[in-house]
């Protein structure tokens, strides 16, 4: 059989006729027909990033697991990282610092977000229905200093006004794993979990960061990280929070709470 013509050129020489079906298809033109299209999309969501990896940056599994299950969920997704530097690199095959490396913490964000992510500068109330941050240690590192400072930690500048903005709008905030500390410090009397309160034999091997949440004012509720029982939604601010890499477990468990914490959240911006 005959080579099938390069993309491009199936484009090229479809184009017109398809563009011709389109605007017959949509009374007033194309504008029209995606005018139709914005109003059928889901809830519009921000996706906070905080690096790429771990020890220094974003959980790239829980990243992963955030933005599957808000595809499931059907909903327009936009990611954002501060514009600023990693507090410092870990070499990951290591779990050592690699004391002559620099990183900024949008420009390695931008591996998760496949390059489509901008400065959380932009990040605006108007622009979404709800907000979502996966956890990992930049969360304790570059978008607060809680890893160093604990409960005397302060919070990154735009992450601050983001959670207050949102909250201030009765709009959801998402947060899993380590995250819930920056609601825990910026919203006053929040409802957040971390998991368990006891490390267990090492099954939750950051249990003392229940402590931290209580001395910061907000209330802590014990939660599992599984199906069962894998999210925690704080409904009079609007707040979800669920343990996920807090637990040593499998990583269908940390998916599946994840998941849970997706769909409530997507339930709360009532789209």
């Amino acid at each position: 059989p005959p080579p099938l013509p390069a993309p491009s050129a199936m484009l090229t020489s479809r184009g017109p006729a398809l563009c011709t079906a389109l605007r017959r298809a949509a009374p007033g033109g194309l504008a029209a027909l995606h005018s139709s299209a914005r109003r059928c999309r889901g809830a519009r969501v921000a996706v906070v990033l905080s690096g790429c990896g771990v020890y220094d940056g974003t959980e790239i599994h829980e990243a992963s697991a955030v933005l599957v299950h808000l595809s499931r969920g059907g909903a327009e997704v936009q990611m954002y990282a501060p514009d600023v530097p990693q507090m410092h690199v870990i070499d990951h095959s290591k779990g050592q610092p690699a004391e002559a490396e620099s990183r900024n913490v949008l420009v390695e964000s931008a591996r998760i977000a496949r390059g489509k992510i901008a400065s959380l500068a932009k990040l605006t109330t108007a622009d979404h229905d709800a907000v979502i941050f996966p956890g990992g240690f930049g969360a304790a590192k570059n978008l607060s200093t809680f890893a160093v400072d604990g409960k005397d930690c302060k919070v990154n500048r735009e992450v601050e006004r983001v959670l207050k903005d949102f909250h201030k709008a009765g709009k959801p905030i998402g947060l899993c794993c380590i995250s819930p500390v920056l609601a825990a410090k910026v919203l006053s009397g929040a409802e957040v979990t971390v998991g368990h309160e006891e490390e267990e034999g090492g099954k939750w091997p950051y249990a003392g960061t229940a402590g931290a949440i209580k001395e910061l004012g907000a209330k802590h509720c014990v939660k599992e990280v599984t199906i069962s029982f894998p999210a925690h939604v704080d409904t009079k601010n609007k707040v979800v929070t669920t343990p996920a890499f807090m637990c040593e477990t499998a990583l269908h468990h940390i998916f599946d709470g994840i998941g849970a914490m997706v769909k409530n959240v997507l339930k709360l911006t009532g789209k």
